[in-house]
């Protein structure tokens, strides 16, 4: 079954129900069984606690653990490693494991989760998270859900004799194996799906084609300026993540919508141009995510510590359905219009010629302007310019 049977538990997890996890080695029997704490209920805590023969335990990223001040051992996080070459490295160290008091419920264990606060070693029993519990934990991000899953060890009487198969037969189970499949399979594959002439504000001769990802989970969108044989050479071409709140209501907290539209009139004025929408909100982590670092941010953070206060990376974006979207849309050479020096490595990575990089600016105003500075001081994009522009 394989990565389909991988992909079959990230569904169960996105709607809240509770999966087994298993070791791949028919001689382990080691199980867990798992829940992630985006959506976490009273009652499927229940049946966890029914399950499990310990206290529960949280599993948390690496940036998690450093944002509530905890290392194991008094060790530096970026110093550990990987209970097992085949867990998957989704971080760049291993995740690790807090020990739940036996009350605690579903909004401790999301304040555990999310807040921002200092825990202490009294307060906290922290070790490593086991090859099983760290394969729950890619399977939650590989479905951008908040990276915090909450397991349970069931002990061996409750699995059968026979490769440490849970007697509940209702519950999915998952091996760190098809985990590991799923998350680092041998290549990103996008399936052309549908296209149609959608005449835009900016561009009326544009036409829209949907890719969708080999595994279902998401989709993409290239906006085709113009006709195809009178592009320029190299072919205009933007790379947009999606931003829900930008894009389409306009938010002053980023200068996405602005970039947005700017690009559709560039290619217009130009006699055309590509512009792939790519679903990576909030640089790959989710609207969900997003909101509750845009709320972090209210306290005081700015965007890259928000999102590694959640457990992320500072971006978790790859570029590689891009590669392959201008590969099916027979681009190889083109015109980049970005800020982001990493956009133009990633193309370049995957054997697309960046023959020119031009800027892309938005406005500054009161609201972005700790995002931009944030952009330029922490991401190294190329905006130092744009920072020295009137605040409106």
């Amino acid at each position: 079954m394989g990565i389909h049977n991988a992909e079959r538990g990230l569904f169960d997890l996105m709607r809240g129900q509770p999966l087994y996890v298993t070791a791949s080695e028919s001689e382990d029997t080691s199980v867990v069984l798992v829940a992630a704490v985006e959506g976490l209920s009273p009652s499927v805590i229940d049946q966890l606690r029914r399950a499990g023969s310990r206290h529960l335990r949280l599993v948390l990223t690496d940036s998690r653990a450093h944002a509530m001040g905890l290392s194991p051992n008094g060790q530096p996080a970026s110093n550990r490693v990987p209970p097992t070459p085949t867990a998957p490295a989704m971080t760049e160290a291993s995740p690790v494991c807090l020990e739940l008091a036996a009350n605690a419920g579903a909004d401790r264990i999301l304040r555990l989760s999310t807040s921002v606060g200092k825990y202490g070693h009294d307060a906290v029993h922290l070790c490593e998270a086991t090859a099983v519990e760290a394969s729950a934990l890619a399977l939650a991000r590989i479905g951008r859900l908040l990276p915090a899953v909450v397991c349970a060890e069931v002990p061996s009487k409750g699995c059968t004799a026979l490769g440490g198969i849970p007697e509940d037969t209702s519950v999915l189970r998952v091996s760190t194996e098809e985990v590991h499949a799923l998350s680092s399979g041998s290549g990103l594959e996008v399936a052309r799906i549908a296209e149609a002439p959608v005449p835009l504000k900016e561009a009326e001769d544009a036409r829209v084609v949907l890719f969708r990802e080999a595994g279902g989970l998401f989709e993409h969108v290239a906006i085709l300026i113009g006709e195809p044989e009178r592009w320029r050479k190299p072919v205009p071409v933007r790379l947009h993540s999606a931003c829900l709140t930008g894009d389409l209501f306009g938010s002053l907290k980023c200068d996405c919508g602005e970039q947005l539209k700017g690009s559709l009139r560039v290619f217009a004025e130009r006699g055309g141009g590509v512009l792939l929408y790519l679903a990576q909100e909030g640089r790959g982590i989710g609207l969900g995510n997003k909101l509750r670092a845009y709320g972090l941010q209210e306290d005081g953070l700015d965007t890259v510590d928000a999102d590694c206060t959640l457990g992320f990376g500072a971006d978790e974006r790859s570029y590689e359905v891009a590669v392959q979207m201008l590969r099916n849309l027979g681009i190889g050479r083109v015109q980049l219009l970005t800020n982001n020096p990493e956009k133009v490595r990633a193309l370049q990575r995957g054997g697309i010629d960046v023959v020119e990089r031009e800027a892309l600016h938005g406005t500054l105003n009161r609201h972005n302007l700790p995002y931009m500075r944030a952009k330029v001081h922490r991401a190294g994009h190329w905006l130092g310019d744009m920072l020295e522009k009137e605040v409106r």
